[in-house]
Order: structure tokens, then C-alpha cells, then sequence
């Protein structure tokens, strides 16, 4: 099952949402957050999810394979961000992230990750338990509307 990032325009439609407090050491010497930063906004999200779900096999992790990042806007401090996150696709030892970062409600930045489990051991893929498939499909695809 596949979902598509254009279901995501705002962070209503995210699952799985979460913030960030920007620092006045996130910014650059333009006066605006820093583009390296919004990688940090991105773990914010991706974290919650890998760890709260407990999603990883004993013995195994999760790695970045790829992170594909868009900028759509400056972020200027002080304030907040939020950060929006959903499963597009799960594969057999791989899933991947959709995830959109907002300020005031507008958005920032967006990205697609591509994160695949590792054997601690072997350092090579390793599958995803049923468990785990199960959940992030469950995670695919927008917020039902209230």
C-alpha cells in the first residue's frame, strides 16, 4: 500500500504530529533558521515514531538509506515548529517517511525518507517483523476527518 504526499497540506492531516522550539543558535547569519536545522526538525518526528512505537527488532535499528528535503520557505526565530510525519510505502525491510514541517501554520519544508532496519550484527538489511509491518500500515495515509 502506497499513499501519496500531495493528501498532506496541512498538519491536520498528519497522524503523527509533534513540535520543536527554535533556538536563537539555529539561525544563520541571514537572521533565519539555519537549512542544516530542518534536518533536526525532521528526527524530531521520525524519533517519535521509530521509539514510541518500538518498532525496531531486538538486535536490529534503524538506518537512513535516503532523505530527499525540499525548502519551501524560511523559518526565522524565535518560535516554534511543527512537524508532521506519515508512512507512504512499507516495504520488505524498508518503509518510508513522508514528513512536512510547518511555521504558523504555513509550510516550510517537506521530505521523503527512506528508512530500512539493520541487523546490529550483520550491519546488512534485515526484514521487518509482522508486528512491525502491521503498525506502519496502519500509519499510511492521512488523519480520518473528525
Amino acid at each position: 500500500m502506497s499513499t501519496n504526499p500531495d493528501e498532506f497540506e496541512s498538519l491536520e492531516a498528519f497522524v503523527l504530529r509533534t513540535g520543536d522550539k527554535l533556538r536563537y543558535g539555529d539561525t544563520d547569519r541571514q537572521g533565519h533558521v539555519n537549512n542544516a536545522v530542518f534536518a533536526t526538525f525532521l528526527e524530531t518526528g521520525r524519533v517519535e515514531l521509530l521509539y514510541n512505537e518500538a518498532l525496531a527488532d531486538q538486535g536490529a535499528a534503524f538506518v537512513i538509506a535516503r532523505l530527499e528535503l525540499d525548502f519551501l520557505a524560511e523559518v526565522n526565530w524565535p518560535g516554534e515548529v511543527e512537524i508532521g510525519t506519515a508512512v507512504l510505502d512499507v516495504g520488505r525491510s524498508s518503509f518510508k517517511l513522508f514528513q512536512k514541517v510547518f511555521q504558523d501554520g504555513k509550510p516550510v519544508a517537506q521530505a521523503v525518507t527512506v528508512i530500512v532496519q539493520m541487523s546490529e550484527s550483520t550491519r546488512k538489511s534485515q526484514p521487518l517483523s509482522e508486528r512491525a509491518r502491521e503498525r506502519l500500515q496502519e500509519l499510511t495515509g492521512p488523519a480520518l476527518s473528525t
